[in-house]
């Protein structure tokens, strides 16, 4: 008896034609085209449209340089607090159950839903010098609003959310074996936290520094709202390029928009080396997979 012969079809029903795959390559390539490469080479090519004398001009212009410098300030501060809040938390949450627990993930996912041009407007209705707390501040020679320590809360709202929940899932897969055997050989607690807990998840925390710098370094919206534009004072990268573009500097704004979109290019090259570290390749994962099974 003849053995039955099965066809598989030319097209299994998981492909697409290949008339499909290629509409659906260029029409990703046009768009990444128009809306990713088209604006990055427009940046550069209008920032040096008055000559390499020009373009260095405006980056050394001392108001330049003031909006340079109080942008990197603002992240220093604001990238290392919300990493160590993002440890915290992740660690609170992965490690421990306890009443409230839901309202904590919520609470840190606000910022991602508020405006932050409203998160800015509540700063101005909080610590302004007419409401009661900025006004106490402001009669004993604290300023918070229209001045730095402002811009930085306002930043520091915006990116909270950033490390923690990058770290939030790595710490749940991770698990809490290895911490646990490293107390019962008799590890400290902090021994065993940064011999344990953060060789575990260091390249997740990185990735939550990256996304959490290029955010507090491009930040517009609340940053706009609180720094009441002082030039030299509280402009930052961000508002000063509205300021020189508002007043026709376009040659010297796209100068200092090209340190920003350095800044862009530099953070998604880090953002996908660390995906690759932080989510592992998938002969890796097989590999993971069989010693997990055996």
């Amino acid at each position: 008896m003849p053995e039955s012969v099965v066809y598989a079809p030319k097209n299994p029903a998981t492909e697409d034609p290949p008339m499909v795959r290629l509409a659906m390559i260029s029409l990703a390539l046009i768009f990444m085209g128009l809306f990713v490469f088209i604006p990055v080479i427009v940046v550069f090519v209008q920032a040096f449209s008055s000559g390499v004398g020009a373009y260095f001009r405006a980056i050394i212009d001392p108001e330049a340089r003031a909006a340079i410098r109080l942008t990197l300030m603002t992240a220093a501060i604001a990238v290392p607090l919300n990493v160590g809040f993002g440890i915290a938390a992740s660690w609170a949450i992965a490690r421990f159950d306890f009443p409230g627990k839901q309202t904590l993930l919520t609470l840190i996912d606000i910022p991602f839903s508020v405006s932050p041009v409203i998160s800015g407007m509540l700063f101005v209705l909080l610590l302004g010098v007419h409401a009661p707390i900025g006004g106490f501040l402001a009669a004993h020679g604290i300023r918070i609003i229209f001045a730095e320590p402002g811009i930085v809360l306002a930043t520091i709202f915006v990116t909270f959310p950033l490390a923690a929940r990058e770290l939030i899932p790595i710490m749940q897969a991770v698990g809490s074996e290895e911490e646990e055997a490293a107390i019962v050989l008799g590890a400290g607690g902090w021994q065993m936290f940064f011999r344990v807990t953060l060789p575990n998840v260091k390249w997740g925390l990185l990735y939550g520094m990256v996304l959490c710098n290029a955010r507090a370094m491009g930040e517009f919206g609340a940053v706009s709202v609180v720094s009441g534009h002082i030039r030299g004072h509280t402009n930052t990268m961000p508002l000063y390029i509205e300021i020189l573009y508002n007043d026709y500097q376009f040659a010297a704004a796209f100068a200092v928009s090209s340190l920003l979109t350095l800044l862009a290019i530099a953070t998604l090259i880090a953002k996908r080396f660390l995906e690759r570290r932080v989510v592992p390749a998938k002969p890796e994962q097989d590999e993971i997979a069989a010693k997990v099974a055996a």
